[in-house]
């Protein structure tokens, strides 16, 4: 069921979202060649906490950790470890989810870890844009559809693989919730954007096919042909004439 979120629960998840912020500035500021993503999800950890919030992640559904370290072929669900060490030239996408009174926020970014080869860069380049690209059709009477329909058209010229066994969502009390939003698709299907309504729009993006496999650990997705992946995400409130993006920094 597709919930409406009144005034004080926009409230805890901007609360939510401020603290994730911060969080994710502060990892963005480790990331270097030689730090282990065990390291990085440590010190998110205790961010999130001493700002008063508490990781989504960390125990849902089983997972071990506190964030999502998914270092280049990894398309999400990367387990911190101390024997992943970043070197230059990797790409890793952080995602991180923060919980504030039982309201989520969520959000993930790719960044680089030093000097990236050319076709890296414009991965990351180009799978930023296909957000910024659906959050465009994030809007009052449009079909949730029409996001994925964006991004899909967006990136086909490119020839990347968008990963269609994982997707965007709604999210608020739950960390999943309804609606599921796709990164590809026909237009004008399936409900429509309210007023009130929180989602998730991520698309996941591999420079080579979209097929992706899960590791025996359960959790660790990978692309099939090893390829890299990129992995960008906002969590978004409709608005009566649009969108707020919720996990961006707030003056």
């Amino acid at each position: 069921m597709i919930t409406i979120k009144s005034s004080r629960e926009i409230a805890l998840m901007k609360e939510a979202s401020q603290i994730l912020v911060k969080a994710r500035q502060a990892l963005f500021e480790k990331i270097q060649p030689g730090i282990s993503t065990e390291a990085l999800d440590q010190h998110a950890d205790k961010i999130i906490r001493d700002l008063g919030g508490i990781p989504s992640f960390k125990d849902y559904e089983g997972y071990p950790k506190s964030i999502c370290t998914s270092v280049n072929e990894v398309v999400i669900h990367g387990i911190p470890s101390q024997k992943v060490i970043l070197k230059d030239g990797d790409i890793i996408s952080i995602d991180i989810g923060v919980n504030v009174k039982g309201y989520h926020a969520d959000s993930a970014f790719t960044y680089a870890v030093g000097n990236i080869s050319k076709d890296a860069k414009q991965l990351l380049e180009i799978t930023e844009k296909a957000l910024y690209i659906g959050i465009q059709e994030a809007k009052p009477g449009n079909y949730v559809s029409n996001i994925g329909h964006a991004i899909e058209n967006f990136i086909k010229p490119y020839g990347y693989g968008i990963v269609e066994t994982f997707t965007g969502h709604g999210i608020g009390k739950e960390l999943h919730e309804a609606p599921q939003v796709l990164n590809y698709g026909p237009k004008n299907q399936g409900p429509k954007l309210k007023p009130g309504m929180t989602i998730c729009i991520e698309p996941m993006i591999n420079l080579g096919t979209k097929d992706v496999k899960v590791l025996s650990d359960g959790w660790t997705v990978v692309t099939e042909d090893q390829s890299l992946s990129a992995h960008f995400e906002h969590m978004i409130l409709i608005t009566e004439d649009g969108c707020e993006i919720m996990t961006t920094q707030k003056e």
